[in-house]
């Protein structure tokens, strides 16, 4: 699936009923990933998540903030504790007060209303869907700061679920009896200001340099500055960000004071889990973890499954707010060995234990002493694991505000092949950085646009996207020089692979590309020569898309259209073949590709409405996937961002 962003098991309130009851509260695991909120069943006695129950598109939310709860409800709306639901915990306990923070998703159908065991926990939720919809062309200006409860809005007395909200966005007033804000028989109207912003909102300007609030982020890797711009970046150390205004990059100062320009794709905020919290101490997690603080999945467990002793920290599944330590260890009378679970416990004075005789003040401290002692444990934690092993992320430019590239920082060690624009080399950057470098024969390229239009392709920076690092345009060949990565083209691989691939694995590789072809799509940036050839895989079998953009440039009949436009005509849907008409759904096209026939066959073939047949290892749920990308008419193509979905969907199925 997409990259989980946060997992967590919240109070969930139904949205469908007018009348709120305690039966319309259920605990859910949600999963937020950069283009969905999704919201789970959970076992609670197998430690995982079950069917699906919902889910929310990122792109479809238009405001998140708290909500503030009912000061004393009436009797129907107070929620028992389930019995049995949880163990260790007193029955008499309502539930609502174990989870007494909630907070609202507004999306096109109204509010979706979460509650959070901690304050601390919700205010990380909501900066960072805050963080995802940031750049939603439907952000609303106005929200309703009360629950919608018994049909109508506790702070406006509004009836429509959908009404405008009552209070601006950012504006925290307080009545004089204490409470958010005051009742009003009807809305506030908006100001003929906020009237024009909700008209249109105007998209942000990448470029533009706005003040933003300073915020703390931890750095997951080293970085070694490669300009004099650049700021040195040490692995568990704490980090203020001073800017952001450009997306790949922020200005941010060290603990000296010392200032300078930071990838931010090698830092996380400092509270996104207790082991940032602590530094130093976690650097061995936060370099294989890469994964916020979550329930504990049947992946981690498999993974604990190895040598003696080894552990990880988790969210506790059973008592809210707190955190477990789970632990593998063998024995001579289970031969599979056994895990083991225990919960961190804390004293009033706010010290931690596992074993009640050794206390800590701080949680790293307690893990510290247990690597070197059992103490009661079923052995000592020996060796911290995850689910795989992380390395360093590209970075989008060598060095902040890198584009052109001196040739003479360029080794070049091999060949690696011929691609559409000429010999493509294995290189190195200043004999460190491994790069691939195309050097582009005379003819093949219209060059003038290209390096215009060549910054700007530097700026996209995704993980799943070869990432562009500069150009060298000073000399000729002009060389473009691009992330490398060692397994070479998709098609080749998949070629020349020994290995019969599982449906699983191709499934994976459709999800890579997917992920990297809505990133773009969300950019409104169209690759428009999507296929095989042009995605590249790296040492760990990851798929990413290359070449993006780049057709237009390029100076082949094979790409040349009756009409005189460049396009790979074989991968080309009907709007495109007939009217050189590009969008992101051309690209969908592309992507339900996977052979084609010689130019002028394919020509025919598409505008008579024919489409390819169904591979044989594609099941008929694939193969309608496939083929809704094949409408004739764009509209009624899917997104990448509703194909994702589907795939994510097929892999979460798959055994």
């Amino acid at each position: 699936m997409s990259n989980v962003l946060l997992e967590s098991i919240f109070l969930k309130r139904s949205q469908q009923k007018k009348k709120t009851s305690p039966l319309n509260f259920k605990k859910r695991f949600f999963l937020l990933t950069e283009s969905k909120l999704s919201y789970y069943e959970y076992d609670f006695e197998r430690g995982r998540r079950g069917s699906k129950k919902g889910s929310v598109d990122v792109e479809k939310v238009t405001c998140v903030e708290t909500v503030t709860p009912e000061s004393n409800p009436p009797p129907e709306r107070r929620i028992p504790e389930k019995k049995g639901d949880d163990l260790n915990e007193p029955e008499q306990i309502s539930i609502i007060e174990r989870f007494p923070y909630p907070f609202q998703v507004v999306y096109d159908e109204g509010p979706l209303y979460v509650f959070s065991p901690t304050e601390e926990l919700r205010s990380r939720w909501i900066h960072q869907l805050k963080g995802v919809i940031r750049y939603n062309s439907n952000l609303a200006q106005k929200y309703h700061p009360c629950f919608w409860t018994d049909g109508q809005y506790l702070c406006c007395l509004q009836t429509a679920k959908t009404a405008m909200g009552c209070q601006i966005v950012g504006d925290k007033r307080r009545s004089k009896s204490g409470g958010s804000i005051q009742k009003a028989d009807k809305p506030l109207p908006p100001t003929p200001e906020e009237n024009q912003m909700m008209k249109k909102q105007l998209p942000p300007t990448p470029t533009a340099s706005t003040p933003s609030k300073t915020w703390k982020v931890v750095a997951l890797y080293d970085y070694t500055p490669m300009n004099e711009q650049d700021l040195q970046l040490q692995k568990g150390e704490e980090y203020l960000v001073l800017e952001e205004s450009n997306e790949s990059w922020w200005r941010a100062q060290d603990q000296a004071g010392k200032q300078g320009y930071i990838p931010s794709n090698y830092v996380t905020e400092a509270r996104d889990s207790i082991f940032l919290v602590y530094g130093k101490i976690f650097l061995c997690f936060l370099s294989t973890y890469a994964f916020h603080i979550s329930v504990l999945s049947s992946v981690f467990f498999s993974n604990l499954q190895g040598k003696d002793g080894g552990f990880i920290v988790r969210d506790s599944t059973r008592n809210m707010g707190k955190y477990t330590v789970s632990v593998f260890a063998k024995s001579s009378g289970e031969p599979q060995g056994t895990i083991r679970h225990y919960v961190v416990c804390s004293t009033p004075q706010n010290q931690y234990f596992l074993a009640e005789k050794h206390l800590f003040s701080t949680i790293p401290e307690l893990i510290i002493y247990h690597q070197h002692n059992s103490a009661g444990l079923i052995s000592r934690l020996k060796y911290p694991v995850s689910s795989q092993q992380k390395t360093a992320p590209s970075t989008a430019g060598l060095g902040y505000g890198a584009w052109e590239i001196d040739p003479k920082d360029l080794t070049f060690l091999k060949e690696l092949g011929t691609g559409q624009f000429g010999v493509v080399k294995h290189g190195k950057w200043r004999g460190q950085h491994d790069v691939a470098v195309k050097m582009i024969k005379e003819g093949s390229m219209s060059e003038d646009a290209f390096i215009d239009e060549a910054k700007v392709m530097m700026n996209l920076s995704h993980e799943k996207l070869v990432q562009l690092f500069g150009v060298c345009t000073k000399e000729r060949p002009i060389l473009i020089v691009t992330e490398y990565l060692s397994k070479g083209c998709l098609l080749n691989y998949l070629r020349d692979s020994r290995q019969s691939f599982q449906a699983s694995e191709l499934l994976e590789m459709c999800k890579d590309v997917c992920e990297a072809m809505e990133y773009l799509e969300s950019k409104q940036f169209l690759h428009r020569d999507l296929a095989a050839r042009n995605c590249l895989v790296n040492e760990q079998g990851v798929v990413k898309v290359s070449d993006f953009g780049l057709s237009r440039y390029v100076l082949d009949d094979d790409y040349i259209s009756s009409m005189g436009s460049k396009f790979p005509v074989r991968w080309s849907p009907p709007e495109v073949l007939l009217y050189s008409k590009f969008s992101s759904k051309s690209d969908v096209w592309a992507f339900g590709e996977f052979k084609s026939h010689e130019n002028l066959a394919t020509t025919d073939h598409v505008t008579k409405g024919l489409r390819l047949y169904r591979p044989q290892l594609a099941s008929d749920r694939v193969y309608s996937i496939m083929y809704s990308c094949w409408h004739e008419k764009p509209e009624e193509r899917p997104t990448f961002h509703v194909l994702l979905g589907h795939i994510v969907d097929l892999t979460n199925e798959d055994p």
